[in-house]
């Protein structure tokens, strides 16, 4: 029975992952888990399954707004998603013959890695995709995958040329294997490797992010919703506020610098490397 008190917190998570999960292109569903079984003590299988419906309404709500002020790169999106894809089913095939503690412990230490790029990007160590005059990569001009689009918190149109296609396509081959292997959202893989690896500016990294994760969601979503995981009463609410949340997220990102951006994002890869290498070692945190 959800209580008003419970109805009103559903909400106002809802409306805080969609704002962070437009903000950073991570989905909010690491928000959302964790309010649902420890604040309201719900069975963690529903809450994961309420996390997918999440996702798909943090990409729903955000890619609206980055369409239509064409921030998120689209032809990226769809490539990309091709790794993703086969990434995915290739884990969900090898489940069970890996062990999964060695997993959890290499990709906590590939996040942690990347959130360490971050940190020398945010300290000026390493140069920003928008201040610095990048190379175009051979594949990504065939493939037609650089882009552009307008600051608004630098007022400038801003021109990219998509670098390491390759590398870029190989890291999301490894995001859909964790998909797959462990169960876990990939949001920030998304992120590491357009902004990391292939040298897109961070807010079209992100808004491309959010767009790629309702893809993979919404695939997830069907078994989620016929093996009963997925609890309307639960879901809908949720829902409301992350649509609402990311479309006010969106346009809150729009506005700020992608130094702020980084300062948001780094402790959490932060925390999402340490938990998967405790993890890896049977703590749970």
């Amino acid at each position: 029975m959800i209580t008003a008190n419970n109805l009103l917190l559903m909400l106002i998570t809802g409306l805080l992952a969609g704002i962070l999960g437009a903000v950073l292109g991570i989905g909010g569903g690491m928000i959302v888990t964790p309010i649902l079984t420890v604040a309201m003590g719900l069975d963690i299988k529903y809450a994961i399954g309420a996390s997918i419906i999440v996702v798909i309404a943090t990409s729903s709500g955000a890619t609206i707004s980055f369409l239509k002020d064409e921030m998120l790169n689209l032809r990226v999106a769809m490539f990309l998603e091709i790794a993703t894809t086969i990434g995915a089913v290739s884990g969900a095939a090898l489940n069970g013959v890996i062990p999964k503690a060695i997993l959890y412990i290499l990709f906590g230490l590939l996040v942690l890695n990347s959130s360490y790029t971050m940190i020398k990007k945010l300290l000026g160590k390493t140069k920003d995709a928008t201040t610095q005059a990048v190379q175009g990569d051979t594949l990504a001009q065939k493939l037609r995958l650089d882009g552009s689009y307008y600051d608004k918190a630098t007022k400038k149109e801003v021109n990219y040329q998509v670098q390491n296609v390759p590398g870029g396509f190989l890291m999301m081959l490894v995001a859909g294997l964790a998909s797959g292997l462990l169960g876990i959202g990939s949001g920030a893989f998304k992120v590491i490797a357009m902004d990391n690896i292939m040298k897109m500016p961070l807010k079209p990294s992100s808004a491309t992010s959010n767009l790629m994760m309702g893809v993979t969601a919404a695939a997830s979503a069907t078994v989620y919703f016929f093996n009963g995981t997925i609890v309307p009463h639960i879901a809908v609410p949720l829902s409301v506020g992350v649509v609402f949340g990311a479309m006010l997220g969106s346009r809150i990102m729009q506005h700020l610098r992608p130094k702020v951006i980084r300062i948001i994002f780094i402790p959490i890869l932060l925390y999402l490397g340490l938990q998967m290498i405790l993890k890896g070692f049977g703590v749970n945190i």
